[in-house]
């Protein structure tokens, strides 16, 4: 099996920028090719599939159905690209049929045969010994059949609610005593293992649907079943709250989580075996046409490989790995005094290379306990359902210390679970603000206040990720500590605006959004424009689709300035265009870690010849610079700016994670020969941090 080397090039740009759902899905796609790359574990493989699926769910979920909602509106203004949103979702639509596919063949003409080969099988009940039959049938009526809702239609039942993302059966079926011919929907409970094992300890697994649906007799006794079918629907999930009208937030974000699992279907996938008949009564009930149909080989919803993919098969699996204690923050007796080091100096953390837990995680924890800590302050935008952090912050509460958390409420698909710890912490006493009007807040920071010998002084952390230590295995982060007295200022005067009043900005040592970091950035750029000889910028980000900044950096470009971009996912700048882009390249690495980090650099961001490296939480998307609060921090200590820049520039000499973009929108796939010794960026990143081990990308 050859892996995947080129994707995208779809739909043409009118205009000088790519499209940004079209950039996205080959982000995607990009994703999915390390499904079909032989040199990644099989393992990670069918959790690649699982990722690609995810990540399409909430692709539909948000920015298809934005693009449903314009064309119903019979809006027609243009994007960036050139075209309108009826022209994007026929795109959009083309597209995805065409990505499924691919994913449909990578699963059952590699990933699940070389499953089998490995003793791991994934078979349909046919496929099962008799002894397997009864073990499973004994299983359906203890485990599957008390959970069971079969939901029939007829005059006295309405066509049920599908929830978004369920899994259902569409069960067509005959009277025998009318002959009459009868629909029912059967949900397929989440609430229970997808893949259900043939038989205990073995790994020969039967998808829980089709375990329902050799048991469907069980559920109409006495009918004549005709046909089954599984289908799944994805309905509009983006939270429209007018913030600006809602008396009490966390009421409103409340009401509004309850009204989005209402909302209006937009996708339907269904088993490819699927009669036109069932078809045609589903598209009815939900109010759809055939373009929003997805029919599918294998199994409907592949996102369930993730218990496959999470089997004890360590051969099969990426090496373990688990981040370093920085130097700095250890001590022969174990953990260090924290605020001792940072009074000596600043301390950069490079997750997952540099553990979470032992460095910010710990940091908190350590504040939490310590006396003479008189606050804690901390921006929540994502975090786990067992979150230390916030195990930390309730202790500091309790104890009586002043404990200020911004929970970002809006923050998408986890506003029911900040509404969880939101009211945890005022249960505990913490003073929790959930945001501003119009502005969700997005800036990773946090400050702790402590009374010392010599006065008040304030520790604090500025970092590119959530303070979530689950992710933090699995993306790359970087993370500033600090106990600098410009960054304190600058931190406090934030949160006091955050959870106050407050306009102006004076900031030192952060770029804050949105009031700066338009301007500033813009300022940054158009300074390298002006140096003699040109200007030097590296860019590494997750998404570039604001044209105002694209337009920054394509005049940058014309006078001179080489500009090198490392883009993980969309991007809707067009380099290398003649007369308008020739000396901006574009990069994405996609590998075993998420790559998350943001950095700005500019040779000369602090004067001719003197440059200026900033980390923080900001992208290049109009969100992020006029709808959020963001922060950057400038890595002021020359040792961890050239840490920084070193991680940039290794992005950009990357030739086996790496793809690079064109000006027609393909990315193509740098990857060399098996033994290539060409740099890995992400093994490189593992190896210095553990260099007695040799660890695979």
């Amino acid at each position: 099996m050859s892996p995947i080397t080129r994707v995208g090039g779809w739909g043409r740009p009118f205009t000088d920028y790519f499209s940004r759902e079209l950039s996205w899905l080959a982000f995607n796609a990009r994703v999915l090719s390390l499904a079909g790359d032989p040199e990644v574990p099989l393992l990670e493989r069918a959790r690649y599939l699982s990722i690609f699926s995810t990540n399409l769910d909430e692709f539909f979920q948000v920015r298809v159905s934005g693009l449903a909602d314009r064309v119903a509106a019979e809006l027609t203004e243009r994007s960036l690209d050139g075209h309108t949103p009826a022209e994007q979702l026929r795109e959009v639509r083309q597209v995805t049929s065409e990505l499924c596919c691919e994913q449909q063949r990578l699963f059952l003409e590699h990933v699940q045969p070389e499953l089998a080969a490995e003793g791991i099988h994934l078979l349909s009940v046919a496929d099962l010994e008799p002894r397997e039959r009864d073990q499973l049938r004994k299983h359906f009526e203890e485990r599957v059949f008390p959970v069971l809702t079969p939901l029939a239609v007829d005059p006295g039942h309405p066509f049920p609610f599908i929830s978004d993302l369920s899994l259902n059966l569409a069960v067509l079926m005959r009277d025998p005593v009318d002959s009459e011919r009868r629909f029912a929907r059967v949900k397929v409970p989440n609430t229970l293992a997808r893949w259900v094992p043939a038989a205990e300890g073995t790994n020969r697994f039967v998808a829980l649907e089709d375990v329902i649906a050799a048991h469907l007799d069980m559920l109409f006794p006495g009918m004549v079943l005709l046909e089954h079918h599984a289908f799944r629907v994805t309905r509009n999930a983006d939270l429209t709250l007018n913030d600006e009208d809602a008396e009490d937030l966390l009421i409103a974000v409340e009401m509004e989580l309850r009204r989005r699992r209402f909302q209006w279907a937009i996708r339907l996938e269904v088993a490819d075996s699927m009669s036109e008949e069932l078809l045609e009564l589903l598209l009815r009930e939900l109010q759809l046409t055939a373009g929003a149909v997805d029919r599918i080989r294998g199994p409907v919803d592949l996102s369930g490989l993730n218990e496959i993919a999470d089997l004890r098969r360590p051969e099969l699996r990426w090496p373990h790995w688990s981040g370093i204690t920085e130097p700095e923050l250890s001590s022969d007796e174990g953990r260090a005094d924290f605020f001792k080091v940072l009074r000596s100096g600043d301390v950069l953390v490079h997750h997952p290379y540099s553990s979470f837990s032992r460095s910010v995680g710990e940091l908190i924890h350590q504040a939490s306990a310590d006396p003479a800590v008189l606050a804690i302050k901390l921006t929540l935008y994502r975090t786990s359902g067992d979150s230390p952090i916030i195990d930390s912050l309730v202790e500091a509460a309790e104890s009586g210390k002043q404990v200020a958390v911004l929970v970002e409420l809006k923050a998408r698909f986890d506003e029911a679970r900040n509404i969880s710890w939101a009211k945890r912490l005022e249960r505990a006493g913490a003073h929790v603000a959930y945001g501003l009007v119009g502005l969700k807040i997005h800036a990773k920071i946090a400050m702790i206040v402590r009374e010392e010998s010599d006065g008040i002084r304030r520790y604090c952390h500025v970092g590119t990720g959530n303070y979530n230590h689950r992710t933090a295995r699995l993306y790359e982060d970087f993370g500033l500590l600090t106990a600098d007295a410009e960054v304190g200022a600058d931190i406090a005067g934030l949160f006091n605006r955050l959870t106050g009043y407050g306009r102006s900005v004076d900031h030192k040592r952060l770029i804050t959004a949105p009031e700066q970091l338009r301007t500033r950035l813009a300022e940054l750029i158009e300074q390298e424009a002006h140096m003699p000889g040109g200007g030097r910028i590296i860019l590494k980000l997750n998404s570039l689709a604001d044209g105002s900044m694209i337009d920054h950096l394509y005049k940058a470009s014309q006078a001179g300035v080489e500009i090198d971009l490392v883009v993980r996912g969309l991007c809707s700048l067009r380099p290398g265009v003649p007369g308008l882009s020739e000396r901006i390249r574009v990069r994405s690495i996609v590998g075993r870690f998420l790559e998350h980090s943001r950095i700005y650099h500019f040779a000369n961001g602090d004067g001719p010849g003197s440059p200026a490296t900033y980390i923080g939480s900001a992208d290049l998307l109009p969100r992020n610079l006029d709808r959020r609060i963001e922060a950057l921090v400038r890595v002021d200590d020359q040792a961890l700016a050239a840490r920084v820049l070193e991680v940039a520039e290794v992005c950009l000499s990357d030739e086996r994670l790496a793809w690079t973009l064109d000006s027609d929108g393909v990315w193509t796939r740098c990857g060399g020969a098996d033994d290539d010794p060409h740099v890995r960026l992400q093994q490189l990143a593992m190896n210095r941090a553990h260099p007695v081990e040799r660890v695979l990308p």
